[in-house]
């Protein structure tokens, strides 16, 4: 399968939409949409399907689209990017005992980090480190598997939609856009344009995100 040519600043596209009671249809659409958007074709001409584990894949001819899909209670939300992996993750904002999952499922460098946070701030903390090591996983081609949720993430700082290599792994790059009251989003790439092997600078991958 083909790969879109590549120029300049590599950019990740963001659709996000309310899915009440619809999120497969939802989801298909908002593939069409990035495949439409980013290879250049009508809509008659992007299929959009699911691999045997589950991934989704987008492409027109020969032409195949890195995409990513997640979603959270009434909304679903699709990236893409012109080349490399990608990943997405949404979760709604809630209440949740976070320091105690924190202890159970992260390492103990984030779980101390979470610890160290003001009450208050611990769930959306908790929030974005779990949306980013789901990102960071759909990137990898390989989820939560083989201790994902252990992977260290960079701890968010602001401004969070700046995508940030990880701490072991500098080709990889998360970060948290912003995209609506209730949400936290977490997008991740694995490797960018022209970068060989050297990891981009903060910065160096843009995110454009769009509201249904």
């Amino acid at each position: 399968m083909g790969e879109l040519p590549v120029s300049g600043r590599d950019t990740v596209h963001v659709w996000v939409s309310a899915a009440p009671g619809g999120r497969p249809a939802v989801a298909r659409r908002l593939l069409r949409r990035a495949g439409c958007t980013l290879l250049g074709r009508a809509e008659r001409e992007v299929g959009v399907g699911r691999r045997p584990d589950g991934r989704p894949w987008v492409r027109a001819g020969a032409v195949s689209l890195p995409v990513s899909v997640s979603h959270a209670e009434g909304v679903v939300v699709v990236a893409a990017r012109r080349a490399g992996p990608i990943g997405v993750d949404v979760e709604r904002r809630r209440p949740l005992p976070a320091l105690a999952l924190a202890h159970r499922w992260y390492a103990p460098p984030e779980a101390a980090w979470l610890g160290d946070l003001p009450d208050a701030a611990r769930v959306e903390a908790f929030l974005l480190l779990w949306t980013a090591k789901e990102a960071v996983g759909k990137a990898l081609g390989r989820g939560l598997r083989a201790g994902g949720l252990r992977r260290l993430m960079p701890v968010p700082e602001h401004p969070r939609e700046l995508l940030r290599p990880l701490p072991d792994r500098a080709g990889v790059q998360v970060g948290h856009p912003g995209c609506g009251a209730g949400l936290v989003l977490a997008v991740a790439v694995d490797g960018y344009p022209g970068a060989g092997p050297e990891p981009a600078a903060h910065g160096e991958v843009e995110v454009s995100v769009r509201l249904e």
